[in-house]
């Protein structure tokens, strides 16, 4: 009870002199200490040998024989101490956070001001609170005329009262889920064992023994924990809009939350590639499901006007969430732009496994290197196909998007999706991550079951397609866990996955577009008895000269994909494939062909010839 009138008595103190008495009357020890008063920071300092005398005066004068002992000693006091003000506002140390990847730690501290302005909350490092200067100026740039007049010696002696036994926050540098902690950290909000935490006003969750953060600002998700704000509507517009290949997406979107979790289990994660003509709803379908997820007016980012650097750092910015890439193949308007180092889809082979797609050295004397595993999924969105090697292709699920099947009441639907609120959808992600569990096991026991499936069929020949499209077949069954589907909607979604197997499996058999009209091309100026582009002396190979094809191309009117376009495709040849690009004796020179060489090597492109 004696503790409790204290603080009692230090809550409704009148003036900081009053406060700064009954602290030290309660210790009863220290000479000098801070405190704060009406969000300000003191200090408050007693002159001991002052104090004593005044204490002896009292015993000899007859002025004070009334008085208590009590008060006797608060006279002495209020004569013989001092309050200085040392700062016009109020720093306090909240907790400790550190990213242990990168060994970087900071303090997080609560600044509160004496008017009405909003308490700001910041980091400061180490050496801004073992320095006076150091710590005025950081205090200056994190809140607006927060100022500290106070010596070494006294910042040091108030940072040895906050920081002793200070609280520690684990911290993560990204958004989504922590494999580490078994939590998903999104935003306001986090969700650990299918519990729904709300973000403390401290800045951190405070779940059971787990403290947790994210230090990531870059992502921003928006959720709406209001039930019944919550429309359940929008599977059916999403339907009505886009039909089974919109449910396909969503499938996609849905298992992008587990990610990680099917990784460990399942070793790889596919990539989405949303492509079509423009007006087909690409992007409205993307922002909408973006909006599933709490995240308002996004679509993507372009990696061909990121560098390298940007490109990782986008990629390992968040965790069991989409990373969009869009309008990666936009064309340069026929300009080569040789400094700006174009974006190579593969790149992203390691992303199929959650291995790091970049590592960087660490700012270290020693040779760390940071390889952060890459916690996403890759979604692929713009008008044309991926150009890229087999091994991308494979690891794709493909949805094509056109108009021919656009309506009025499809459009209809798609407005009305383009006009959803964030608050009114975002419910959906709180609702998936709460099913975690039963969505895993649901994943786990069907995609073996699909697999069998898809190995059986003979329209998918490849491993890794139908891997990747079994996977989506058994996510496609857990969705049902978490949304209500019709029995028509589900039969369309898994015609719709089987569909795209057997579509991904003709793609791998047939050559690029460009290689397509490149072999038609040379077959048609090659053909007949004389050989005028062959420069093979080999029976088996064929050797071509670009530049040569180009000029008998040209020569014939025949149009051909530019060169610069061609030579990004030509090795992806399948049904002639490719061999090398090397120097050979050509067979063409001192022929009685016109369009012969009259040098004895050429640089060619080498191509097996057909069975």
């Amino acid at each position: 009870i004696k503790t409790y009138r204290y603080h009692g008595a230090l809550l409704i103190a009148p003036t900081r002199e009053e406060k700064a008495l009954l602290m030290y009357l309660h210790s009863g020890e220290r000479t000098e200490f801070h405190f704060d008063f009406g969000n300000r920071l003191h200090w408050f300092r007693l002159d001991l040998e002052h104090y004593n005398r005044l204490r002896l005066e009292q015993d000899h004068s007859d002025d004070y024989q009334t008085l208590s002992e009590y008060d006797l000693r608060k006279t002495a006091l209020e004569q013989s101490s001092m309050v200085k003000e040392i700062a016009n506002c109020n720093p306090k140390a909240l907790y400790f956070q550190e990213n242990l990847i990168t060994g970087e730690s900071w303090y997080y501290f609560r600044v509160a001001f004496p008017h009405d302005g909003k308490p700001v909350k910041n980091t400061f490092t180490a050496a801004q609170i073992a320095s006076a200067a150091e710590f005025k100026k950081r205090l200056l740039g994190m809140g607006a005329g927060a100022m500290y007049s106070g010596s070494s010696i006294q910042l040091d002696r108030i940072m040895a009262d906050q920081l002793y036994n200070i609280q520690r926050v684990e911290t993560i540098d990204y958004i989504g889920y922590s494999m580490e902690h078994a939590c998903y950290v999104l935003g306001n909000v986090a969700m650990k064992g299918g519990v729904l935490h709300e973000i403390n006003g401290e800045d951190f969750f405070d779940i059971g023994k787990l403290s947790i953060k994210s230090l990531n600002k870059s992502v921003t998700l928006s959720i709406k924990r209001d039930r019944d704000a919550y429309r359940s509507d929008w599977v059916n517009l999403l339907w009505a809009a886009f039909g089974a290949k919109g449910l396909a997406a969503l499938t996609f979107w849905f298992g992008t939350l587990f990610a990680e979790q099917i990784r460990a289990t399942q070793s790889s994660y596919p990539f989405l590639e949303v492509v079509g003509e423009a007006g087909a709803g690409k992007s409205t379908l993307i922002e909408f499901l973006w909006k599933l997820f709490g995240r308002n007016g996004y679509e993507g980012f372009d990696p061909s006007k990121s560098s390298l650097a940007a490109r990782a750092r986008n990629f390992s910015q968040v965790s069991c969430l989409p990373v969009v890439l869009i309008e990666s193949d936009r064309e340069r308007m026929g300009e080569e732009k040789s400094h700006i180092k174009s974006f190579d889809w593969d790149e992203l082979k390691t992303a199929y496994n959650g291995r790091s797609t970049r590592a960087r050295g660490m700012a270290t004397g020693g040779n760390e290197t940071y390889e952060p595993p890459f916690r996403g999924a890759i979604v692929i969105s713009q008008n044309n196909p991926v150009n890229a090697s087999e091994a991308i292709l494979s690891r794709i699920v493909h949805l094509y998007f056109d108009r021919s099947t656009q309506t009025a009441a499809s459009g209809e639907a798609a407005d009305e999706l383009k006009y959803l609120s964030c608050e009114a959808v975002s419910g959906f992600i709180l609702a998936a991550t709460k099913r975690e569990k039963a969505v895993m096991a649901e994943i786990t026991a069907k995609t073996r079951d699909y697999l069998k499936e898809l190995r059986a069929s003979p329209h998918v020949k490849m491993p890794r397609i139908a891997e990747t499209h079994a996977q989506m077949l058994a996510i496609a069954d857990a969705l049902s866990l978490v949304i209500k589907l019709t029995d028509e909607q589900k039969t369309a979604l898994k015609a719709q996955i089987v569909t795209m197997a057997g579509e991904r499996q003709q793609v791998i058999n047939n050559d690029h577009v460009l290689v397509q009209e490149f072999w038609e091309a040379f077959d048609y100026l090659d053909g007949g008895d004389l050989s005028i582009l062959n420069h093979s002396r080999d029976a088996s190979l064929i050797a071509v000269n670009l530049n040569h094809f180009l000029q008998v191309a040209t020569e014939r009117r025949q149009q051909v994909p530019p060169l610069r376009d061609l030579k990004k495709v030509l090795k992806t040849s399948s049904r002639r494939k490719f061999v090398d690009v090397k120097v050979v004796n050509s067979s063409l020179r001192g022929t009685q062909s016109q369009l012969a060489t009259q040098s004895g090597s050429m640089k060619c492109w080498v191509f097996q010839r057909e069975k």
